[in-house]
């Protein structure tokens, strides 16, 4: 066992994952994809759910006060959604598998490749396991917590890569340095962020995951990339908070 174990195997069970959709996908007929995504979508709400309600914390009451928990997950969706849609995050993750899709793919594949690769990119580095698990890795607490994350992820990647092809297999690269960062800071660092700083980036997180399984059911179209600040938004929040108490 070693620091980052969870991470590898989080890749390989999503490249394994990706690899067996890809087989079976096109066996599958286009209904049945499409109902496949509508039911990762509202699984992605379950899951968007009780990180909001895990967020909500004592630790981030102690931290703001209990009148001043939601506010803060809120300034730090509206900042960060601010600032995400000036930075044009959205349209530069489009932008980057496109590129990835140019490389790699066959021009037949088209816009799938795209939305496979920013969406399932978006359900497997937003959330507070990739955040959290990635820290107790890198903190030498182990990696249980990204191994179950890995299997979580290995099976969303077959249902992902049966309705959106190969596109899905680029999503590790942003997920290798993604958790990987996360990882080494945590081994640097140490315990960096205080409690009720990780529980508010977890609220923030769940709310994106929120709005992710809203756009993965069809019902809307929300931009979720633009409010990827928001997690560096919320902990600052919260310090800022904790400073005028």
């Amino acid at each position: 066992m070693f620091i980052g174990l969870g991470t590898v195997v989080n890749v390989v069970t999503v490249l394994v994952g990706a690899g067996v959709g890809v087989l079976v996908g096109h066996r599958l007929p286009e209904r049945t994809r499409d109902l496949v995504t509508v039911v990762l979508g509202l699984f992605t709400l379950v899951l968007g759910g009780r990180a909001v309600a895990s967020g909500i914390s004592d630790a981030l009451t102690d931290a703001v006060g209990a009148d001043a928990r939601l506010l803060v997950v809120l300034g730090a969706l509206l900042l960060g959604g601010i600032l995400g849609s000036l930075l044009q995050i959205e349209r530069r993750l489009d932008r980057g598998a496109e590129l990835l899709h140019d490389r790699f793919a066959s021009r037949t594949e088209g816009s799938r490749f795209v939305e496979g690769a920013v969406t399932s990119t978006l359900v497997f580095c937003v959330g507070p396991l990739s955040i959290l698990g990635s820290l107790s890795d890198g903190l030498g607490h182990g990696s249980e917590q990204l191994l179950v994350k890995a299997v979580m992820d290995g099976f969303a990647a077959i249902a992902f890569a049966s309705s959106f092809g190969i596109g899905v297999m680029a999503s590790v690269i942003p997920l290798a340095l993604y958790q990987g960062l996360l990882t080494l800071l945590g081994f640097a660092l140490g315990n960096f962020l205080p409690v009720a700083q990780l529980d508010a980036l977890g609220a923030a997180g769940g709310v994106i995951l929120l709005g992710l399984g809203i756009r993965l059911a069809g019902i809307k179209q929300i931009p979720v990339g633009d409010l990827l600040p928001a997690l560096v938004m919320a902990p600052l929040l919260v310090a800022l908070v904790g400073l005028f108490r």
